[in-house]
């Protein structure tokens, strides 16, 4: 397999945190980085997407977002969602 090496850093308390939660999903930390860092290009993506779609049709409309919500079997509780 063809890999990527990158060499990163970050505090040592994360740097546990993350070597912890790697062993509790019996992943190397190599992997679980891989992992994390897939979700957060796909999330990147997804924004950019979401962006590309509003301005072309305009923000979503509250019954937009239940249905889709329903559609995908997510329970709606935009409460929930508030920073």
């Amino acid at each position: 397999m063809e890999v990527d090496r990158f060499s990163i850093t970050m505090e040592p308390k994360l740097g546990q945190a993350v070597r912890e939660v790697a062993r509790q999903n019996g992943m190397s930390v190599s992997a679980w980085i891989s992992e994390a860092v897939a979700d957060r290009v796909r999330n990147e993506l997804l924004g950019v997407a979401l962006d590309e779609w509003e301005a072309e049709f305009g923000a979503p409309t509250e019954e937009g977002l239940k249905r889709a919500a329903r559609e995908m079997g997510i329970p709606w509780h935009p409460e929930d969602w508030e920073q």
